[in-house]
This record gives structure tokens, C-alpha cells and sequence, in this order.
């Protein structure tokens, strides 16, 4: 008889466990993980392009050199943020991270208008294989952030339903992850004059 209850309590056991949510939470959240990964690869993609855009672009336009320092300086200061994956669990790294990005954005928009200003360097070979590499990459980074907030948004319904919630504030507590956000402004379209 003992056998036997502890063979039901043990079936029982194994069996709430596995509708627990625990590993399906730990897979969620090394989802999130991944798709974080793939942002950081598709941003440093970008940060190691950007070099050769600025001396391809250099030998073109010397005197354009105030938008050449803005690029530099913005690659540099994105280089030089380490952004951990603990990072995701923190919105003001967060925020820290996606104004270095858009500063590096920004930055190279305006070496863009530079380039309008010399229809030889628009012809240049080099430069349209590099203009066409960063439009990719940027394309690449946009894909890349959709795909992390679907696997935050996945990760953090996941942690806050029932039944996984319970197993979430007796175990694991797991934080929200941090998804990408809007930049400031960019609820306004641009104006585009000519």
C-alpha cells in the first residue's frame, strides 16, 4: 500500500511538474536571449562597415569633414558600449543602447546628404557596393528587432499566465525583458522639402 501511494505521489509530482511552465520558461527566455544575439550581430555588422563607408567617402569629400568627425565619434561611442544580455533586464541600459544606435543612425543619414553633394562618388563602384551592404544591414537590424520584441513579448506573456506565474514567484523568478521602443520623435513623419 505504501509502494503504492508513493508511486501516485510520485506520478502526480512528475505530472504538475511538467505543466508547470519551468522549462518552457527557461526555453522562452534563452529565446529572448538568441534574438538579443542577433541584434547585437546585425549592430556590429553596421559598426564594422562603417569605417570603410567614411574612407571610401573621405578621398571624395575633404571638406565635409564635420559629418565625417559626427560618424567617427558615434561608431566609436557605440563600439565602446559593452551591452551584456543582462542588459535586457534593465530599460535604462536599454534606453542608453538605442540612443548610442540612433545617434550612429543619425549620423549616418547626414553622410548621405554628403554624398548627394558629389555625383562621382555616387558613381564609384566601391561606394555603391558599401551604400548597398549598409542598406542591408539596416534592413537586417530592423528584422532583427522585430524578431527580439516578438520573442520579449512571447517570453513576458509566458512569465505572467496562469499557471506559469505561480511557478515563476516560487522558483525562478524571472524578470521582463526589455523591448525595443520607439525613438523620441519618430511618432512625426519627416518633413521632405525640395
Amino acid at each position: 500500500m505504501k509502494r503504492l501511494t508513493l508511486l501516485l505521489l510520485s506520478l502526480f509530482t512528475l505530472a504538475a511538474l511538467s505543466g508547470c511552465g519551468y522549462n518552457t520558461m527557461q526555453a522562452k527566455e534563452e529565446a529572448v536571449f538568441a534574438a538579443w544575439g542577433d541584434v547585437e550581430a546585425s549592430y556590429q555588422r553596421r559598426a564594422d562597415l562603417v569605417p570603410n563607408l567614411v574612407e571610401v567617402v573621405k578621398g571624395y569629400a575633404k571638406h565635409e569633414a564635420e559629418t565625417l568627425k559626427a560618424v567617427t565619434e558615434a561608431r566609436a561611442k557605440v563600439g565602446s558600449m559593452q551591452v551584456s544580455k543582462d542588459a535586457i533586464n534593465d530599460p535604462k541600459t536599454m534606453q542608453n543602447f538605442q540612443q548610442a544606435q540612433s545617434q550612429l543612425s543619425g549620423a549616418l543619414s547626414r553622410l548621405m546628404v554628403v554624398v548627394e553633394r558629389y555625383p562621382d562618388l555616387k558613381a564609384n563602384q566601391n561606394f555603391m557596393d558599401l551604400q548597398n551592404q549598409l542598406e542591408g544591414t539596416e534592413n537586417r537590424i530592423n528584422v532583427a528587432r522585430v524578431r527580439y520584441n516578438q520573442a520579449v513579448q512571447d517570453f513576458n506573456t509566458t512569465i505572467r499566465t496562469f499557471p506559469n506565474s505561480l511557478t515563476n514567484s516560487m522558483m525562478l523568478h524571472l524578470q521582463r525583458k526589455e523591448p525595443f521602443k520607439a525613438e523620441e520623435g519618430a511618432k512625426v513623419a519627416p518633413k521632405v522639402k525640395f
